[in-house]
């Protein structure tokens, strides 16, 4: 049984992309028993492509006032915001139906949001697949937060931090999707968790023949603060040090939901464009010549520059970014600290073909030699079935 907080389809957001990879991937060894919550009604196309790998689905919905009243409550429970915003009382009454009727023999929770839900019920073995460290993105964002917030931040990281070391103990197996990740867990035996990192679909993201019409691209979940903050960073502190030498120079911003922060770059300057979601990200990529993603807050690992050096582009990130993605800095990824090291960056790629090349070619390299959604869910299958399973997950 695989539980997740989002139905896993469309692959717009980071959790849904490996939740698909994995599940399908482990599909070929095992039935699987999806149980997912969904906020509102799914994709109409979803649960039809999502029967062709598993044996069962059950997704329930969860009315968005319900999810209001359950945040108007959250201050006085002893659940994190982000556990209790997917805990729900019809949700738990499906899911001990479906552990009656099918008595899994594994199961495997994705994020600590879904924890709740098979923490009382199941004596069957458990996984839990952190994927990245919430409350250590909870605490990045209360250092940028509104000051009238950062006590709710603050509140938050504390209960994020008890939980997660909670849940450590009550599953048999952890997995989180990097070493830098693992490494902000608090609790003492945390180098026991075994690291699995996202993989990357290299059949489908790969260098697709078009002229590039931007000089830079973002792309990505364009509601979720990490990003929001990326992007706004990259528009107002480092394009204007960029234009001084590159005047005109443009930047596309692509990805579903886009926030009003982020809607308002566009309107601002008629060199941003701000395409929302579109049917296939990779002609996002393949319209720019550099990707730049100077990530400053968040966690985990960031699939957007899985995809670009895949898709044999030059990209340039911030250290937090690459920690967690491990490419060889100058030599497959530029890294970036401050706005004039961007704009160096930036305009050197832009000036120098044949340096955009060799940095491009040396990135879908690395990434081609390093990531597989195959070789990741081979690791989960060593914990989830050890006997069975075909490789040993990794380990720090």
């Amino acid at each position: 049984m695989v539980v997740l907080s989002r139905v896993p389809w469309p692959l717009e957001k980071g959790d849904k992309l490996r939740a698909y990879h994995l599940v399908e991937r482990l599909a070929e060894r095992h039935e699987i028993l999806l149980f997912c919550l969904h906020e509102g009604r799914p994709h109409p196309q979803a649960l039809e492509h999502l029967r062709g790998i598993c044996q069962h689905i059950e997704v329930v919905s969860i009315p968005k006032w319900r999810i209001a009243l359950k945040l108007i409550t959250a201050p006085f429970s002893r659940l994190p915001f982000q556990v209790a915003y997917f805990h729900h009382r019809k949700a738990q009454r499906s899911m001990d139906r479906a552990f009656e009727r099918f008595r899994p023999d594994h199961v495997l929770c994705q994020l600590v949001r879904t924890t709740e839900y098979v923490r009382y019920r199941t004596d069957a073995p458990r996984t839990l697949d952190y994927m990245d460290t919430l409350s250590k993105g909870m605490e990045r964002r209360t250092e940028t937060a509104p000051f009238y917030l950062r006590p709710v931040f603050r509140m938050e990281t504390r209960r994020l931090i008890h939980y997660e070391n909670l849940m450590f103990d009550l599953f048999d197996n952890r997995v989180i999707i990097s070493v830098q990740d693992r490494d902000y867990i608090y609790h003492p035996d945390r180098d026991r968790m075994a690291v699995v990192p996202n993989g990357v679909d290299t059949d489908f993201f790969r260098p697709l023949a078009s002229e590039p019409r931007y000089d830079l691209v973002f792309t990505g979940n364009m509601n979720y603060p990490p990003n929001i903050d990326s992007v706004v960073y990259l528009a107002e502190r480092v394009l204007p040090l960029v234009r001084k030498e590159r005047p005109g120079t443009t930047l596309l911003i692509s990805g579903v939901d886009p926030a009003p922060a982020v809607r308002d770059l566009a309107r601002s300057d008629p060199g941003i464009t701000v395409t929302g979601w579109v049917k296939d990200i990779r002609d996002s990529y393949s319209s720019a010549r550099v990707f730049v993603a100077p990530m400053q807050i968040g966690t985990g690992l960031q699939n957007k520059l899985l995809e670009a050096m895949a898709m044999r582009m030059p990209c340039i990130t911030s250290e937090l970014a690459n920690n967690a993605v491990g490419a060889p800095p100058g030599k497959a990824i530029l890294i970036g600290r401050e706005p004039e090291d961007y704009a160096d960056h930036i305009v050197r790629l832009l000036e120098h073909p044949e340096e955009r090349e060799h940095l491009a070619a040396n990135g879908q390299d690395f990434v081609r030699s390093r990531f597989s959604w195959e070789r990741s869910a081979d690791a989960i299958d060593a914990l989830i079935d050890p006997e069975g399973a075909s490789a040993v997950p990794t380990s720090g």
